[in-house]
């Protein structure tokens, strides 16, 4: 009988659970790899996680490292010494890890250390900012892994231009996109929003989708401000719903029609941005869902590592310096005046 590949796939958050359920579809009773799904726990909230793998048909994890909160440097060491003992016991042939959290950057090194092969599923994602935590986890990743798994040419670019070898890089596509199109219809029941917001569909109106995580923008509290004073501004003319991070909701306040509502789970969510007229954003997920629902799209940040939705997509990046400092007629900041422009004239078109 032919021996069983080991193969241990990471999930670390959120993000990485739509690109591991494609994988731990397609490796169920396969006959030479033996899959060994790993969940670190890095995720704020284990309920919503729960709920994530629920929806997304992700069977339970093997081991779940449950490392919990903490800042960058204390959660990536807390996973790298709780990973060391699952490989030393299970000695797997390969670790395979998504995307680009700290669990990424803290099981390759580990496995690397340990010399267990490894590979990295969207690969060659490169921002250029390394103010960004995400940067430097997908830098570390990238310049220790042996195997690159790519979902686009610019990524293949990126690690060639780096040194990899040709032949250890593979254009594969987007899972996350796999898993949209496998879930999208279900998101399309309108009962879905009916649960998350009555008023959608009692008003069958245009509403504005806004998701907002990164560091630079919700804890600079400058910045916030700035931000939410535009987002406010904007809703005076088109509603505008936000799931918001507790943490970040203890800093703002629901103005004109901008309405906070909890997280929400992975369909409801699909559901709020195929509904939505547009979504403003700074995920790099989000900018490769609205470019395959063909949902206008504002990233708020001055660069990002999917280039590819804004040259062929409907992803346009909105500069965090037009949140300061500048003024247009009546005192609206420069960053409202690019939003209103660029989107609320589509509030005719829904």
């Amino acid at each position: 009988m032919k021996r069983r590949y080991k193969l241990i796939l990471v999930a670390g958050a959120r993000p990485n659970f739509m690109k591991i359920a494609p994988l731990m579809r397609a490796l169920e009773n396969h006959p030479t790899i033996e899959p060994v799904l790993v969940h670190t726990g890095q995720h704020y909230d284990e309920e919503m996680s729960e709920l994530f793998f629920s929806q997304l048909d992700i069977p339970k994890p093997d081991i779940n490292l449950e490392v919990g909160s903490a800042s960058h440097v204390v959660q990536t060491a807390r996973i790298m010494e709780r990973f060391e003992k699952v490989c030393l016991d299970i000695q797997p042939d390969m670790v395979m890890v998504v995307g680009d959290v700290n669990s990424a950057a803290a099981c390759t090194l580990v496995a690397s250390k340990l010399d267990i092969k490894t590979a990295h599923y969207e690969a060659g994602l490169r921002s250029n900012d390394r103010s960004m935590p995400e940067e430097i986890n997908r830098i570390v990743t990238d310049s220790i892994c042996e195997y690159f798994f790519t979902t686009s040419k610019d990524a293949n670019e990126n690690l060639m231009w780096e040194g990899k070898a040709v032949g250890h890089i593979f254009l594969v596509g987007n899972l996350m996109i796999d898993t949209l199109i496998r879930l999208q219809e279900l998101a399309g029941d309108e009962r879905r929003l009916t649960q998350i917001f009555p008023w959608i569909t009692e008003r069958q109106g245009p509403y504005v989708l806004v998701t907002l995580h990164r560091p630079s923008n919700v804890d600079d509290s400058e910045m916030l401000v700035s931000i939410m004073e535009a987002l406010q501004r904007i809703a005076q003319k088109l509603p505008m719903i936000f799931p918001v991070h507790p943490q970040t909701r203890l800093r703002i306040s629901e103005k004109g029609k901008l309405y906070l509502i909890d997280p929400v789970g992975y369909i409801e969510f699909l559901a709020l941005q195929k509904n939505a007229t547009v979504v403003i954003t700074d995920s790099g997920g989000i900018q490769e869902e609205t470019t395959f629902l063909g949902i206008p799209c504002l990233t708020v940040r001055d660069n990002t590592e999917r280039p590819i939705t804004v040259w062929e997509g409907t992803n346009k990046l909105g500069p965090s310096e037009f949140c300061v400092g500048d003024s247009v007629s009546g005192g609206q900041s420069t960053v409202a005046a690019y939003w209103a422009h660029s989107y609320c004239r589509l509030y005719g078109k829904r």
